[in-house]
């Protein structure tokens, strides 16, 4: 944990203000290890991270008013409105000498609260060139990576699918995330109920948990489901920390969200070795190369999922094809190093430091 006696080298603060987890709070997860290893730094503070994180006690804010050795200033990098307003209470209230940075995953025009806030910051990062588009401020993309060592293929599919209890004689095809209507769990499931009756041999798997605000649609979808006789075929299995086991049963992915910011699911599923079909939203079309390691949807209607998802579910050979060029992809395009490295430049060049100053290549 960062204390006192290690605030010199605390570089960047990664502020977390949401208890529950998020696509924003598993990108931290993911990142600061690495970022660590790199020679960065960081620290997080808030809730909901786990215990193991580098944390900056509250007690050690005081000290924050000391620049680090180098006389240079650290780094706040905010990812959501009430990390940027806590980054300006410290910066031009408490006068604490810090510079702001903000990661923006929105693809819609922002509220004159959000732009007042975002034309404050030191620098601003965009997750994708369509995200950049709805910025009025000078940003640099940086494309979110992953960790291609936890989210990997499994040696044996079948044991994989037996480890999270899922029927080893299955080909299982999945949709990960919050249920919710903006994130198109209902699409993904009347897509399955027609998809799913002449495959015997295929079960589809909803993974996710429903917040309060959202209990009734899925109750809603879990009604429909049954009503269709579909219940032992689509099934809803939770949320889980694990994820990376999950995906390593898997044969198939969809990503059939209405609206998402960036959507990490896709390349998760790709490392794991599974090829997706995603709706045209988010960085999706940045993602997954169209007929190389899955497909974009053309529209948002359920035959055309449906369709597709079909097309894939019985061509094993095109599937398993795709399976390795999306691992591949994963590997070559998006390795978490990237974005590492990228986030790094940026708070080189926002806190006046020379990269060589905040990364080491090997990681070691």
């Amino acid at each position: 944990m960062a204390q006192s006696s290690n605030l010199n080298s605390l570089i960047v603060i990664a502020p977390n203000f949401k208890r529950r987890l998020s696509g924003v709070t598993s990108t931290i997860i993911q990142l600061i290890p690495l970022q660590r290893r790199t020679g960065l730094g960081i620290a997080t503070t808030g809730a909901g991270l786990p215990a193991s994180l580098p944390r900056l006690m509250v007690w050690s804010w005081i000290h924050l008013y000391k620049k680090p050795d180098d006389g240079k200033p650290r780094v706040w990098h905010a990812r959501r409105n009430t990390e940027m307003l806590g980054g300006l209470v410290l910066r031009d209230l408490l006068r604490v000498p810090i510079k702001l940075v903000f990661t923006s995953a929105s693809q819609r025009q922002h509220t004159r609260y959000t732009k007042w806030l975002i034309n404050r910051m030191d620098a601003v990062i965009a997750t994708s060139r369509k995200t950049a588009a709805y910025l009025d401020v000078p940003n640099q993309v940086v494309m979110h990576g992953i960790d291609t060592e936890r989210f990997c293929p499994p040696k044996d599919k079948s044991a994989a699918k037996k480890a999270v209890g899922l029927p080893e004689d299955r080909k299982i095809i999945g949709c990960f995330g919050r249920i919710r209507a903006q994130k198109g769990t209902d699409l993904f499931a009347k897509a399955m109920m027609s998809a799913l009756k002449d495959r015997p041999g295929w079960t589809a798997i909803i993974a996710g948990r429903a917040t309060e605000a959202h209990q009734t649609f899925q109750r809603a979808l879990e009604k429909q489901i049954a009503d269709a006789g579909m219940a032992d075929k689509i099934l809803f299995v939770g949320e889980h920390t694990d994820i990376e086991r999950w995906y390593q049963a898997l044969d198939l992915f969809i990503a059939p969200q209405r609206w998402e910011g960036f959507g990490l699911t896709p390349i998760e599923a790709m490392a794991s070795g599974v090829p997706v079909l995603a709706t045209d939203v988010g960085a999706f079309s940045e993602l997954v190369i169209d007929g190389k390691t899955g497909f974009i949807l053309a529209d948002l209607e359920v035959q055309t999922m449906a369709k597709a998802a079909g097309e894939l579910m019985d061509n094993d050979v095109m599937r398993m094809s795709m399976a390795d060029a999306s691992r591949a992809h994963m590997i070559e395009d998006f390795p978490l190093i990237r974005e590492v490295r990228e986030l790094a430049q940026v708070y080189a060049d926002v806190s006046g430091r020379q990269l060589s100053d905040l990364f080491r290549e090997d990681g070691k």
